[in-house]
């Protein structure tokens, strides 16, 4: 990067030369994480899609990023005392990390509800670890009690300019690679990594568009970007438990009014969705939070263009993928589980595997059962899961029972 690109910057609380320091930091230890196109999404959407597969990185998310750039700047006084931090799991495994590789006592308070694969992989670079609370709120809120109580310098997950500067590197990356990129689409929890890669990208070039992305269980950032003043969410309910925050970053919410063009929500289902088919497409794992920006494609008003979709974390456990996995098995079609009444005869059975057969139906599981029928002396209800090659298919295997005189009952 050229210092010269410094010169588009405005006053801020970030400015671009904060990233490039950040950047000669963190360089040696983070991973450059290159683009991948996407064919699929290009061709679902009209826009040619490019991932920044930030799950790749180091401890599994961006947040290494911002956490080396905020503990590689604190004078050794500081180091001695020891750091604190709160998070759901991806900013405590880079503070984790960060500490470890310095040679610092770190002690990480996670919300209860964290993902135990989180909570293993951050005792496992050493830091001690407190759960308490069920949201990101309330681990903060025992954080500062801890940093009160014992001297430690509290490292904030995104409300902090260090840290903010971290994560901008990413933009530093993304244009580096694809010099004429429109459009840069970012996940939000409290605001830390959109900050930085904003400020980055629009002191490099102010025509790219950076739009945010939250949940809709988990939108505080899009009611305070909307209304131009902070605002709380009033619940937080999302399976999105990286972007989990009540409360968005005060500095955060300031640098993106300056800088981010749009914020849209998408649902939980939209999430499910999205990491089915990067796993599927392009086998790579992402957590909810980490495929936002897959799933907000969808929202997108324009043609054309070249997109940039980060991919921010890929810290999930196997169970939780396990059903992310067969929701999106489900609404993609790929699945089909449906019940219907026959009558109790001979040969009823296998009509219906017949019928299945000839439209390629691949049965998974079967359920016949005579006490599910109402009319149980006359009729029994069978349950069948078949393997589909998508919603189409689906119609045409409904039509073909209609067509026999079966009355189906679509379960899932």
């Amino acid at each position: 990067m050229n210092e010269n690109l410094a010169l588009h910057e405005e006053e801020d609380y970030l400015t671009l030369n904060d990233v490039l320091e950040a950047r000669e930091r963190i360089r040696d230890i983070c991973v450059y994480t290159k683009l991948i196109y996407s064919t699929e999404y290009s061709k679902e959407g009209g826009n040619e899609i490019y991932i920044k597969p930030e799950n790749l990185q180091l401890t599994g998310a961006f947040k290494i990023r911002g956490a080396l750039n905020k503990i590689g700047k604190l004078s050794d006084e500081k180091r001695k005392k020891g750091l604190i931090s709160a998070s759901a799991g991806n900013h405590a495994q880079g503070v984790a990390y960060a500490a470890n590789k310095l040679g610092i006592e770190a002690t990480i308070v996670m919300p209860e509800t964290t993902p135990l694969i989180k909570v293993q992989a951050t005792k496992s670079y050493g830091a001690n670890v407190v759960l308490k609370g069920n949201v990101y709120d309330e681990a903060y809120d025992e954080a500062k009690r801890l940093e009160k109580e014992n001297g430690y310098t509290f490292v904030h997950p995104f409300n902090d300019v260090d840290v903010m500067a971290g994560q901008g590197t990413i933009a530093l990356e993304i244009i580096e690679e694809l010099k004429d990129v429109d459009v840069i689409v970012v996940p939000i929890g409290g605001g830390g990594l959109i900050s930085g890669i904003s400020v980055a990208a629009k002191a490099i070039n102010p025509n790219i568009k950076i739009i945010g992305v939250q949940a809709e269980g988990a939108n505080s950032m899009k009611l305070s970007f909307d209304s131009g003043k902070l605002t709380f969410a009033d619940k937080i309910d999302t399976i999105a438990d990286g972007a989990a925050v009540r409360k968005p970053g005060d500095i955060a919410f300031e640098v993106i009014k300056k800088h981010v063009d749009e914020i849209v929500t998408v649902s939980d289902k939209e999430l499910m969705e999205a990491v089915y088919i990067l796993l599927e497409k392009h086998k790579l794992v992402a957590e909810t939070t980490g495929a936002m920006s897959l799933a907000a494609l969808k929202r997108l008003d324009f043609r054309g263009k070249k997109v940039v979709c980060l991919i921010s974390g890929g810290n999930i456990d196997v169970v939780t993928m396990a059903a992310l996995l067969n929701n999106g098995l489900v609404s993609r079609g790929r699945m089909f589980c449906f019940s219907v009444k026959l009558q109790d005869t001979p040969g009823q059975l296998l009509q219906i595997a017949k019928i299945l057969s000839e439209q390629g139906a691949n049965v998974i599981k079967l359920d016949h059962n005579q006490f599910k029928a109402i009319d149980r002396l006359k009729h029994v209800m069978l349950e069948v899961t078949v393997e589909t090659n998508g919603n189409e298919h689906i119609e045409q295997i409904v039509k073909a029972l209609n067509k026999s005189g079966y009355n189906v009952e679509r379960v899932y």
